[in-house]
């Protein structure tokens, strides 16, 4: 039962604010649960492995996750992945008060798997159900680089809030605020919001709704964009999973001094989601030159790192990733959605996660090898040097290639 009804424009307005809410809380509760990993066990082996967790469920479930939006409804999908985020960041949280040393980090790392399986299911759910809060289709690009804007202001208070809490209160009010503020968008979606339902396009349930059929049918524009987008993530996207390690070596051991560092990321992040918002439709007309942009943008930063000596360049240089980074995901998600028809979107958008997160935890994993190996600045090094000629290849050979995206929403 719906409590009032409002206009699509105020629900689009409702989804994206509660959804703000809820990254800066999931934000700080990451924060609260990267500096309890490296503090108890000084290893960049498990941050990298925590962040794995995190983002390499994609690469199994993104698929069936995209299937089953497309054959039941986004919306249904959409509701249970929230729930499922509930319960599994409490998991994390009630690890603090109950358990302590390595049972505590299992848990901890369960916890963190379970938010990846969760949430390939609620990315996939919610890139459809936006289609279905737009009343034409020309709204569809802005709205959906708007998520990347609000994402990431959310990664920007989350951290610094995170850091405070554990400095001041201790990592289980983080944990804890990261559980509670799955409870917004949850009430929204049940109570609040009323897509246009009658809008939505569903897979039969037989053989050709499959994440292969997708593949096939999508063309070799949007194979090209995914392909593409794995291998910039596979080289260059690991600093989510060793953030705490970098944050250490760059600003020093406190966890305010990592929910800094976190917050500049982020910044950068809301700078690349702008620009990508304001010129969506322009940029995702040349997917393949503004993907090898912004894959440069990032390697480049990266060089910079492995070359800087003053904390004042490390975090400029963080900022730049930060906004080459969200740039490339954003753009990636942007592009799939717009340029498929909706009745595959589910699928499309599970394709899209198996690229960028699948991509960039094993680009986490392989980073945390590299700096065992070597050290850390070698390792931003060999990243940023391999990441600028891949993303200057990419734009010589199909930089002119223009995307005509699809007439309905």
């Amino acid at each position: 039962m719906r409590a009032f009804p409002l206009r699509l424009d105020q629900q689009r307005s409702l989804f994206l604010v509660v959804s703000g809410i809820s990254t800066a809380g999931s934000f700080a509760g990451i924060t609260a649960k990267g500096w309890i990993l490296l503090h108890g066990s000084a290893d960049p082996f498990v941050l990298a492995l925590n962040f794995a967790a995190l983002s390499l469920p994609s690469l199994l479930i993104s698929g069936p996750a995209g299937v089953r939006t497309d054959r039941l409804g986004c919306e249904t999908v959409l509701v249970q992945a929230q729930w499922g985020l509930l319960a599994a960041a409490a998991l994390g949280a009630l690890s603090i008060p109950l358990l302590e040393g390595t049972a505590q980090l299992l848990l901890l790392l369960g916890s963190t798997l379970m938010v990846g399986i969760a949430g390939a299911f609620e990315l996939t759910a919610r890139n459809k159900y936006c289609s279905l809060l737009v009343e034409e289709p020309k709204q569809l690009a802005g709205y959906l680089t708007s998520f990347s804007v609000v994402f990431n202001v959310g990664k920007l208070v989350g951290p610094p809030i995170g850091g405070w809490l554990v400095a001041m209160a201790g990592p289980a009010w983080a944990l804890g605020i990261d559980a509670a503020s799955y409870l917004l968008p949850i009430a929204s979606v049940m109570f609040l919001l009323q897509p246009r339902r009658d809008m939505e396009q569903r897979s039969r349930g037989d053989g050709d709704a499959t994440l292969l059929k997708a593949w096939k049918d999508c063309g070799s524009t949007l194979r090209g964009v995914l392909t593409l987008t794995a291998v910039l993530c596979v080289v260059n996207f690991f600093h989510p999973g060793l953030a705490p390690l970098i944050a250490d070596q760059v600003l020093g051991p406190d966890p305010r001094d990592l929910g800094l560092f976190t917050s500049v990321l982020a910044a950068g992040s809301i700078a690349g989601g702008i620009v990508l918002q304001r010129c969506s439709t322009r940029f995702s007309r040349r997917p393949f030159l503004t993907l090898g942009c912004f894959g440069l943008i990032t390697a480049i930063a990266q060089l910079g790192m492995a070359g800087s000596s003053s904390v004042a360049i490390s975090l400029s240089m963080a900022f730049a990733i930060g906004a080459g980074t969200a740039g490339l995901l954003s753009s990636c998600n942007l592009i799939t959605q717009i340029g498929a028809p909706q009745v595959m979107r589910g699928r499309m958008a599970g394709l899209s996660q198996i690229a960028f997160l699948g991509g960039g935890g094993i680009s986490g994993l392989l980073a945390a090898l590299l700096v065992m190996a070597t050290s850390l600045s070698a390792t931003f090094a060999l990243t940023g040097g391999i990441g600028a000629v891949l993303a200057l290849l990419w734009i010589r050979r199909r930089g002119g290639t223009v995307l005509e995206p699809l007439r309905s929403a």
